[in-house]
């Protein structure tokens, strides 16, 4: 039994210039963060601390949208040539858990990122990957689809107040998604895997799934250095102060 602490988070960034040409999918992340200020005190490093090796295990789940297009070429007799525009031939949704000093991680990829998708991937973690864990505390942007809300959009209110039940939230605040010890992953994830185009999602989720199992057996950890009192001198301005 455990208490699981999970990093959810998307990043809004230009399209990257690929090096590979053909059509495929290409990656392009999304920033997606807003203010949750009252939650800046729930720094990581606290929370996986706390209950690594405990019944309140932690976790972190990330996002990243993937974006499928063919570079555009030059005209005849002159080289070839690649710009930030291309021809959009699909979107793929990216969700990855992190356990950081468990040294787990898990990549699910999807066709969206809606409040079913969302939903679906806590039930996911609940039922499937920590059925015996009494809570789990997941790390997250502020996203409008992370959100208990989407577990009754898609569930039986019985179902949904099941998964909440074994659920807390703690959100990044605005400008500070890279709380999330996730990023770190995906950082991962784009140099091994997502720096190029990917033509297939059959492909996709093939190379996802081998730089998961190695890391997965590497037991690959992240040493997370930034600490609560550096929170505090760091982003003091989000904190409350009070004056005599």
């Amino acid at each position: 039994k455990g208490i699981e602490v999970v990093h959810l988070h998307h990043d809004v960034r230009n399209p990257r210039v690929s090096e590979v040409i053909g059509q495929g999918l290409v990656v392009q992340p999304e920033r997606l963060v807003q203010a949750n200020i009252s939650r800046v005190r729930h720094v990581q490093q606290d929370l996986v601390a706390a209950h690594f090796g405990t019944q309140e295990p932690g976790h972190g789940l990330d996002g990243h949208r993937l974006r499928g297009g063919t570079n555009l070429m030059g005209q005849p007799g002159h080289a070839a040539r690649y710009d930030y525009e291309y021809k959009r031939n699909g979107t793929r949704n990216i969700f990855l858990f992190c356990e950081p000093q468990a040294g787990w991680r898990h990549v699910a990829v999807t066709r969206q990122r809606t409040m079913q998708d969302f939903a679906h991937q806590m039930k996911w973690l609940v039922d499937e990957r920590y059925p015996e864990a009494d809570m789990i505390r997941v790390v997250l942007d502020t996203l409008n689809t992370h959100k208990p809300a989407s577990l009754y959009a898609t569930f039986a209110p019985a179902e949904a107040h099941r998964i909440r039940q074994k659920l807390e939230f703690h959100y990044t605040p605005k400008h500070g998604s890279w709380l999330n010890m996730a990023e770190i992953e995906f950082s991962v994830l784009a140099r091994q895997c997502l720096h190029r185009r990917i033509a297939t999602e059959a492909r996709l989720k093939r190379e996802l799934a081998a730089v998961e199992a190695t890391r997965n057996a590497a037991q690959a950890t992240i040493h997370w250095q930034f600490t609560t009192a550096d929170a505090r001198v760091k982003l003091h301005r989000l904190y409350p102060s009070t004056s005599l």
